[in-house]
């Protein structure tokens, strides 16, 4: 887990965020262990306390539970959770922004698609 940080949002919602995006992109799995506070804030040079709060917010949002004596793991149903939850905030609250600065710059969707990256397996 690499990570760059944002002077314009706290570490431990960064790292939070970190931790969603590897349970969307399937790096992070149901039943997977997380990466022990200790090792991560050792890798990162940051407070465990941080991390710890990182972490709980994971367990709030019932994404991660806690074992007692064996660490943090990936809760079932936490990948379609966060799919319907991300889709949810993107349709409410990003897209309709996105949509009308597209209108504004006269962009449709076949220039979008023109332009869109490649993906993996893409045959473009």
């Amino acid at each position: 887990m690499s990570m760059v940080w944002n002077d314009n949002t706290p570490i431990y919602r960064q790292l939070r965020d970190r931790v969603v995006a590897m349970i969307l992109d399937g790096a992070l799995k149901q039943g997977d262990a997380l990466p022990s506070v200790r090792q991560v804030a050792a890798d990162f040079q940051i407070n465990p306390i941080t991390v710890s709060k990182a972490y709980q917010e994971l367990v709030d949002e019932n994404l991660v539970e806690k074992r007692r004596g064996l660490g943090m793991y990936v809760t079932e149903g936490a990948h379609g959770a966060l799919l319907k939850s991300e889709r949810e905030h993107f349709l409410n609250e990003e897209w309709p922004s996105l949509f009308a600065r597209l209108e504004r710059m006269g962009l449709g969707l076949e220039d979008l698609l023109k332009h869109a990256p490649k993906t993996e397996g893409d045959s473009r």
